[in-house]
């Protein structure tokens, strides 16, 4: 079985192209940082995957998606290899996606805007309180669809 489960941040806008032909395919490309659970002393603190999505998801990407964003996407590992122009074999690893959506609201992507990608700093939502739930402002509970 060949599946992977990532969350991370985008470490740039998607690069998206549309092949040739009749019936023109979108491929979307971008850099997930994803973070390590634990870390050595002066190494890395975030993975680096290379992701590429294929039509519809690719459009999705195109239209939604943009640097800093904290996404989530369930795919597939590829390998593959070329020969660039200087005739050295170049070898390759990228996550073919399957799934992919939102892992924060559009209000704490915007506040995370200038997201550390090695995971020092934490933006803390203003309303949550010490539980990690957001706290409900009090004379507001007739209007909740809910009892």
């Amino acid at each position: 079985m060949n599946k992977v489960i990532l969350m991370g941040r985008l470490t740039r806008d998607p690069e998206v192209r549309y092949s040739q032909g009749e019936n023109a395919l979108a491929i979307a490309r971008y850099t997930l940082a994803v973070e390590r659970r634990f870390q050595r002393n002066s190494d890395q603190s975030a993975d680096f995957i290379s992701c590429v999505a294929f039509g519809r998801s690719a459009e999705f990407t195109e239209k939604w998606l943009k640097q800093g964003m904290k996404i989530c996407i369930t795919g597939r590992i590829q390998t593959g290899s070329y020969t660039n122009k200087d005739g050295v074999k170049v070898y390759t690893t990228e996550v073919v996606v399957e799934e992919q959506e939102f892992a924060e609201s559009k209000n704490a992507a915007q506040n995370n805007s200038g997201a550390d990608f090695g995971g020092e700093s934490r933006p803390t939502p203003s309303a949550a309180s010490g539980d990690g739930f957001m706290s409900i402002p009090d004379g507001i509970e007739d209007e909740l669809p809910f009892q």
